[in-house]
This record gives structure tokens, sequence and C-alpha cells, in this order.
């Protein structure tokens, strides 16, 4: 049996919201972190759980420092304030991979829906076609091409690709940046899509899960590995709503519609607005995305109850009175329960 206290882990983006679950996770799992950071005094003055590493994941040298003696390395860094994709996302995963390729570890990419146009609506499978039409998703499927490569070069690769995130930590998302106002109460809720429009949603510490399970099987998996997660569908645009107004006590908030006429304006100001209105497509047709492929490497999908979910999501932002916050066991492993797969919707 592998000793697993001895395994290492090195978490490239691990302040961020999914690389800081999946770097809890492996932690609750036995695993030593390493974190890649450019100020690593500042990093561990907040976080002495993890073994801070002085560095820049655009450095391939500190990329390659960092990972000596690890044996999986999370690809889960973005620039800086989403800024400079075009040149910053792709040296970086190159960085990763060559470290990859001469220290023997196993690369985990957290996935995104982005690689998609909408010619693989409303269904996407694991193999569905990568047709992007903005120039972040032209980016994500050349990380993925590139991770492909590398798989067949001696490289185990694993990509999870889920929903859009919400919950404790994504910070950078709909659910916190469109949907509701972090630091203040549930009074309104402001939604993307139109009802009657499915959507599917992911929360973050059931994506990590998902990825530790994973890992776990990682030299059973095939080289190049990718899995997509059902996680919350919301089937007719109103039920992710229903669950703020059910977590926030108020059966009678008002659901408004997402001001995307403004989103011209304020755009060139704002890069997290820019992605938002690119990506709108992705409101305006169902998406849903089968497990059937994750079910059969891990069994059921961890899978947390929605309300426990939203609840858990909206006092991390500061949006519940304490009175109304989730008890700290909602916050622990995600419950395994719930639906096994998904069975597909027509077109």
């Amino acid at each position: 049996m592998t000793d697993r206290t001895k395994q290492i882990a090195l978490i490239l983006g691990a302040t961020g919201g999914i690389g800081g679950a999946v770097a809890r996770n492996l932690k609750a799992r036995g695993w030593t972190i390493r974190a890649l950071h450019r100020d690593a005094a500042e990093a561990a003055a907040k976080n002495t759980d993890f073994e801070w590493v002085q560095g820049d994941a655009m450095r391939a040298d500190d990329v390659l420092a960092a990972a000596r003696g690890a044996s999986l390395i999370v690809h889960a860094v973005n620039p800086p304030g989403y800024r400079n994709w075009g040149t910053l996302v792709l040296p970086m995963i190159d960085n990763t991979i060559a470290a990859a390729k001469i220290t023997g570890a196993t690369v985990l990419l957290p996935g995104t829906i982005y690689n998609f146009g909408p010619d693989a609506f409303p269904l996407l499978h694991e193999k569905s076609p990568q047709n992007p039409v903005t120039a972040k998703g032209k980016i994500r499927a050349e990380m993925e091409r590139r991770l492909e490569t590398a798989s067949r070069e001696g490289v185990r690769v694993i990509i999870v690709r889920a929903g859009d995130f919400f919950g404790p930590g994504a910070a950078n998302s709909w659910f916190s940046q469109g949907i509701v106002t972090p630091g203040k109460p549930v009074t309104s809720v402001t939604y993307p899509g139109r009802k009657g429009i499915g959507h599917q949603w992911a929360y973050l510490p059931d994506v990590a899960e998902t990825m530790a399970r994973l890992v776990e099987r990682r030299e059973t998996l095939a080289p190049f590995a990718v899995y997509h997660m059902q996680g919350f569908w919301d089937d007719d645009g109103t039920r992710l709503a229903a669950a703020i107004r059910r977590a926030s006590g108020n059966p009678n908030m008002k659901v408004k519609a997402f001001p995307w006429w403004m989103m011209p304006f304020a755009a060139p100001f704002v890069p997290l607005l820019k992605e938002l209105r690119e990506m709108r497509y992705i409101w305006q047709e169902p998406l849903r995305m089968p497990n059937d492929r994750l079910v059969a490497a891990i069994g059921a999908e961890p899978w947390t109850p929605i309300d426990e979910a939203v609840r858990a999501s909206l006092a991390a932002l500061g949006c519940l009175p304490p009175e109304l916050e989730m008890p700290q066991r909602a916050l622990a492993a995600p419950h395994t329960s719930g639906p096994v797969a998904v069975t597909p919707i027509s077109s």
C-alpha cells in the first residue's frame, strides 16, 4: 500500500477557489501540500497548513524546482485579475508540462465549459467537438490540446470539467459576482439566464472531492483522462433562485434579469465583466454534462444537496445573518447520495 503521508502535491493557484479547495481536500487525505507563490512569506503568514515556495508560474525554473519530489501538479493558476490571458496562460501550462515530464508527476487540470461553442449543446460529452467562440475558450482548448500531446509523451493527465462553480472560496464566479452581492443580505437575485433554459452548476467542495478521488485512482486511469461532472442541474432556470430564497428565509424574493445591455459599456474597464459578456451564449441554450464516465471511474459522484450548498455559499459570502448560516457539518466532506448518472435530454 502507498504511504500517502509521503505524497507531495504541488498546487499552482493555491490561493484561488478551486486550487485552495483541492489543496485542503488532499491535505485532509494526508498529502503534503506545496504551494508556489510570488510572495511566499505573505502567503505563509496567512496559511500555515501548506508549504509555501517562493516562485512564479511564469518561470519554468521556479515551477520545476517546486515540483521536485511531487507526484501531482494541480494546475489551477490564472493570471491576476484575469488580465493578459492571451500572453500568460499558455506559457504557464507549458511550464507545468515541462516540470511533469522531468519529475513524472501527474497533472490535474480543473477544466471548464469555455472550450465548447454552441454547436456542442445541449449535451456536452468528454469528446464533444471543441469549437470555442471566445478568445478565452480558444486558449482553454489549446491548453487541453497541449496536455493531450504531453500524455502521448509520458505525462499522465487528469481533467475534470464541470458547470459554473459556486461555493465557499469561489470568488470569481457567476454566483458571487453576478447573482448575489458579497457582504450584503440577499434581498433580490439577479439571474443571467431566462426561465425555461436549463443550466448546470458545480459546488466547489464537490468538485474538489471528485478530483481527489480521481487522483487516488490515477495509476488505473488512461494517460489522458477527461471526466465530466453532472453537479446541480437547474432544469428550467428557476431552481437555483428558489434555493437562494429558501436559504435566505425570503420566499417572495424578487428575481431580476441580468443587465446584459450595460456590459458593452462596463466591460472595457472591468476585465471580469468582459469575461461574463463573452460567455453569454451559455445562458441562451440549455447546457448539461452527463457523468457516465466519471461514475464508472469512482462510483457515485460527490453531491451535496442544493439547499446545503447554497446556504454554505451565501454564509461564506457574508450574505446571511448568523441565525441562518449553515452548521459547520455542511462545510465538511460532501454527501455522496443523490443522482448517479444523467439521463440525456432531447435537443
